[in-house]
């Protein structure tokens, strides 16, 4: 009988980090009028909260990229859900916002950033030389996976037992389960267990991924336009999903006057959508021009945001859970695909992380500008009407691009 290529395991244990490391970010927006209520503060306020957290998160990235070079993905990713767990059971003892900024938005946010995309990446391209794309399509759905779980988890468990009690839970679960598994099971490289790359032949010689000199891979990375037509959109991308949609989608369902249980089972269909999205695009970027791919995801992603400045329609409100959420993490494998092509000869850790970079800086002014606009405005329409016009301008930033490849 065959055995299983221990790049799936790896596959797997990434997954599962993901999942609930990202998952447990993802649930940001179901804390948000808890703690607005706890510490007395306003959405703007609790916005500034979500914009720290991103900025130190983006930040920490190409350092993320260049530490995951140097001491493996293992550490990075068993050692971050450990720290995001034992900020969670700290949080329960938070008594004032700037407690809460500290906790939450920058040690919890450091772990948030070694549990990412970047060691992911990293880890599925260390794994596998065929299927990388589903390789990275899985993986990113490890991330929708945790939105499906632990948002509408969150949200019940907040109006069951209280907010405090639902993020110690998470923390000890982080904590006491998903790092000893990661850290047992986790390894950095097929020859610690002697054995090739998934579909890679004996005779075949490992691509060089580390710069000889860091300093001006950084400087010739800088200077192309293959980076910048990546990192500008994918900041377009940050602003719009992570940033605007993860931050806010559950304020808004409550602004147009839904329940919490209509507000759960949108966000679960929209996560659902996401998962299926995530992996057909890996399945997709394997085989089609990315350049063309990325182009479709943000002008499909810009139609659907229109369906919510259609007010009161709950069928749009469907409709658009189940459109977004098939172009909402598609991005990754495209993204990542093409930047290991067009810097293969770099380090791959380092190139995906100052792209992760321009997401997370995305990510953190979409988490706080629609937060600022509500205040001011009342409403969510400004910041919907921002984000349609910001997609058109990364779809016609990708057109742009070098010549897409099928495979990389």
């Amino acid at each position: 009988m065959k055995r299983i290529h221990y790049a799936w395991m790896i596959l797997g244990l990434t997954f599962l980090s993901l999942l609930t490391v990202q998952g447990f970010r993802s649930s940001f927006g179901a804390f948000i009028l808890p703690w607005e209520s706890e510490f007395s503060t306003t959405r703007g306020m609790i916005s500034l909260l979500a914009l720290v957290s991103f900025i130190v998160y983006g930040l920490s990235q190409p350092v993320i990229g260049r530490l995951i070079d140097k001491v493996g993905v293992r550490k990075i990713l068993s050692l971050g859900t450990l720290l995001v767990g034992i900020s969670a059971i700290l949080t329960f003892f938070v008594t004032s916002s700037l407690q809460l900024f500290l906790l939450y938005g920058v040690i919890a946010s450091i772990g948030f950033g070694g549990v990412s995309g970047v060691a992911a990446s990293v880890a599925v391209t260390n794994w596998f030389q065929e299927k990388r794309g589903l390789a990275l399509g899985i993986i990113t759905a490890g991330t929708s996976a945790g939105q499906f779980v632990l948002v509408p988890t969150s949200l019940f468990l907040i109006e069951w037992v209280g907010w405090k009690t639902t993020i110690v839970s998470l923390g000890i679960f982080l904590s006491a389960i998903v790092f000893p598994i990661l850290f047992i099971c986790l390894r950095d490289y097929p020859e610690e267990k002697g054995i090739q790359r998934y579909g890679e032949e004996k005779s075949e010689v490992l691509e060089s991924e580390n710069p000889v000199n860091e300093t001006g891979a950084f400087l010739y990375v800088m200077k192309t336009r293959s980076f910048w037509c990546l990192a500008i959109p994918y900041f377009i991308c940050g602003y719009t999903t992570i940033g605007l949609m993860d931050t806010h989608f559950i304020p808004f369902t409550h602004y147009c006057g839904y329940s919490t249980k209509v507000a759960s089972v949108t966000v679960s269909l929209l996560a659902g959508f996401n998962i299926v999205g995530t992996v057909l695009s890996g399945q997709i970027a394997d085989h089609w021009n990315n350049k063309k791919f990325l182009i479709l995801l943000y002008v499909v992603r810009a139609l659907s945001i229109v369906l919510l400045l259609i007010p009161n329609q709950p069928y749009f409100l469907l409709i658009f859970a189940c459109l977004f959420g098939l172009v909402n993490f598609a991005t990754v494998a495209p993204t990542s695909m093409l930047a290991v092509h067009y810097f293969k000869q770099y380090s791959v850790g380092f190139v995906l992380g100052l792209l992760s970079l321009s997401h997370q800086l995305g990510s953190a002014l979409g988490a706080y500008l629609p937060g600022l606009l509500y205040d001011v405005t009342g409403n969510y329409n400004v910041a919907f009407t921002s984000s349609i016009v910001l997609l058109i301008a990364a779809a016609l930033t990708s057109i742009g691009l070098p010549n897409g490849h099928k495979r990389v």
